[in-house]
């Protein structure tokens, strides 16, 4: 018989069950159809589960090595790209786009810094795709297309609004036209980013050893763009597709490896040897970098269902808690400074460093994006209830010896 008051890593073994069981309980009211997440706390994993099934028609259960598309998580790994590039002097905070790319061109985008593009405040329309119907697949085109039809609607720094499409493949191509090797987008993640880190199940595009265990994404009728590719797969066959290029959405991966990812942020840049990147840039990016402005897209979102808008909290490249108490895929009780991303209905990834703690999710049925900040605030707030101090008075015979316990060890 389990001991259900015992803990992993500092981790409730009774609050993690619970949490399994929430999202089993999720999954057979058909909110959404299978899931497959990891808790850790110190490095220690409490919770790894796979939950449910792929697909309305594929019902083959959730796996460990289970495949999923990212959508805009995609976006954290191309962040990491672009920190690395700074690191390394091939770009900086203050380069504009049009230095880079020079057929963006034209006042008043020509004066967009990667800063602008990092914090969402480009003035560019949040667009999905440059022109409706158009195919996603191929970077080359969608750059050509951007610097020919989405033109800034105000001056850059104004406002943030989500980009859910232009500011990541202009980082992906300027990432791109400035690697020293030439290489290609998907060549240079691979090299810098997934070989170090041994995320060997993750990829750019649907690497064909990939293809069989790949959960194809299921989308909701409501859902407000499509997304086909060259192969003519479907409405959103670029999810699909082999060579598929798309620093913004277009990568996949397993739960085993976005916890490797994770893991490498909670351990400030480097995992298993390995740096990525330093400590200092991490703690940069991770600071509050947009104010109180709040985040046009979900301040609609947010007066749509009668929720109070709140602040963007953004930081560069990724979305913090903040302190408000407010709707958010991290949660109300994660510590401020908590910070991570999350795609399109389906996946989230945080990491709170004050609980010294990752949680990564990945789901299958892409769920309505208010439902979905829903969903993941509920999970992520009883994950952190599973957070305990790794000495507590009831695991002692009695508070005397807790206390000189405490005196001994924690103050000594």
């Amino acid at each position: 018989m389990s001991d259900t008051n015992s803990t992993t890593g500092g981790l409730s073994h009774e609050r993690l069950q619970h949490l399994k069981a929430t999202i089993e309980a999720d999954i057979a009211q058909g909110r959404y159809r299978g899931a497959a997440i990891i808790v850790a706390r110190h490095g220690e994993v409490g919770l790894c589960e796979t939950l449910g099934e792929c697909r309305a028609d594929d019902r083959r259960p959730v796996a460990q090595d289970s495949v999923f598309s990212l959508f805009s998580l995609t976006k954290a790994l191309t962040n990491v790209l672009v920190f690395r590039a700074i690191e390394l002097g091939l770009l900086s905070f203050h380069t504009k786009v049009s230095s880079i790319i020079p057929e963006f061109s034209g006042k008043p985008r020509e004066d967009l810094t990667i800063y602008h593009l990092m914090t969402h405040s480009t003035g560019l329309p949040g667009v999905f795709t440059p022109v409706p119907g158009m195919c996603i697949d191929k970077l080359d085109e969608i750059i050509a297309a951007i610097c020919k039809y989405v033109h800034a609607v105000e001056e850059p720094g104004q406002r943030v609004n989500y980009s859910p499409m232009a500011a990541h493949a202009l980082l992906g191509e300027m990432l791109r036209r400035t690697d020293p090797a030439g290489r290609s987008f998907r060549q240079l993640i691979d090299d810098e980013l997934f070989k170090p880190l041994r995320m060997n199940d993750t990829s750019v595009g649907v690497r064909k050893d990939l293809q069989p265990r790949h959960i194809v994404p299921e989308f909701p009728p409501t859902f407000p763009a499509t997304h086909p590719g060259h192969s003519n797969l479907g409405p959103n066959g670029a999810f699909e597709e082999e060579h598929a290029e798309m620093p913004w959405v277009g990568v996949v991966s397993t739960i085993g490896d976005m916890f490797r990812f994770g893991e490498m942020l909670r351990n400030g840049g480097e995992l298993d040897g390995v740096r990525i990147l330093s400590p200092t840039m991490l703690d940069y990016v991770t600071q509050l970098h947009t104010g109180d402005k709040p985040n046009e897209l979900y301040k609609a979102l947010a007066l749509g269902r009668g929720w109070q808008p709140y602040p963007a909290y953004i930081g560069i490249g990724f979305s913090l808690r903040g302190d408000a108490i407010c709707q958010h895929q991290f949660g109300t009780l994660t510590s401020p400074r908590t910070f991570g991303n999350h795609g399109a209905g389906s996946t989230v990834l945080w990491v709170d460093p004050e609980l010294d703690m990752t949680f990564v999710c990945l789901t299958t049925a892409l769920m309505d994006e208010g439902d979905n900040i829903e969903r993941f605030q509920r999970l992520a707030d009883i994950a952190v209830s599973a957070a305990i101090p790794k000495l507590t008075a009831a695991r002692f015979h009695s508070t005397a010896q807790f206390r000189q316990l405490h005196q001994e060890i924690i103050l000594p």
